[in-house]
């Protein structure tokens, strides 16, 4: 079933910061308040927060997000779920890797891949993760999702303990504006989830499986305690990613980690 078109393209308003602890707790902070005071109290689909700096970003699994201040993309847009219901949080997140791999293939080329779930690989190396909170009220009610994406675009020195990162300037060797690419970013949010309401989830969800992260490739997984060897041969379009290591298993995000 298609979803109902939302009004306001994402990246509408663009919200400029010059420092923020986290651009995803000032988007949420919007929508306790009411919204922004000129937009008559309603908090806006498709609004945008860059920030120049963020002092305390989020990561995946309580993880911080380290960022060097002017040096890259963080962004959070504020999305109405619209139709699609809390059982189907991976059409969005799946979504959204699909327009933040499209828009980092624009300029690093082939070797860009979305790694399960949806973190944005160039070859070997990280070069920027996602983030979703949703608010949920009553049964089910998907009210709001916020969708933090960080890039890394002109950091070329990154802390010792972060194991493979890399940037589009390492990849290219030419300087780009944070600010500007945040906004080419958000028409590509925007494309692909109007493709979403549209047209429905099997074309982002194709799209999605054709740029997989070591599709057909083994890999080394970790489960609890146990390390083992499998093949990447899909993910379900619920998200649950299944591999190949005599038998097929598969697995829910946080229930396997990657050993790389």
């Amino acid at each position: 079933m298609s979803q109902p078109f939302p009004a306001a393209p994402i990246g509408s308003p663009f919200i400029e910061l010059q420092s923020v602890d986290s651009t995803n707790n000032y988007a949420r902070m919007q929508i306790q308040a009411g919204g922004l005071p000129d937009r008559q109290g309603i908090p806006l689909h498709g609004m945008a927060v860059f920030a120049h700096e963020q002092v305390a970003g989020k990561g995946q699994r309580t993880r911080t997000w380290v960022t060097e201040k002017g040096s890259n993309i963080a962004l959070s847009v504020l999305i109405k779920p619209g139709l699609l219901r809390v059982s189907q949080q991976f059409q969005l997140s799946a979504c959204a890797a699909v327009a933040v791999h499209h828009f980092f293939a624009k300029y690093a080329g082939d070797d860009t891949k979305i790694k399960w779930p949806n973190d944005l690989y160039w070859q070997d190396r990280k070069a920027g993760g996602i983030l979703i909170e949703n608010i949920i009220s009553g049964p089910g009610n998907w009210e709001w999702a916020i969708v933090g994406i960080g890039i890394n675009i002109n950091q070329v020195i990154f802390p010792g303990e972060l194991p493979n990162p890399v940037s589009l300037k390492q990849i290219t060797g030419s300087h780009f504006d944070p600010c500007k690419l945040a906004k080419e970013l958000c028409a590509s949010l925007d494309h692909q989830y109007t493709r979403l309401c549209t047209k429905g989830f099997d074309p982002v969800y194709t799209d999605y499986l054709s740029c997989l992260y070591k599709k057909g490739e083994q890999v080394r997984l970790k489960k609890d305690n146990r390390v083992f060897d499998a093949v990447i041969k899909s993910v379900t379009p619920g998200g649950r990613l299944i591999v190949q290591h005599g038998m097929e298993e598969e697995f829910d995000f946080g229930e396997v980690q990657w050993v790389l």
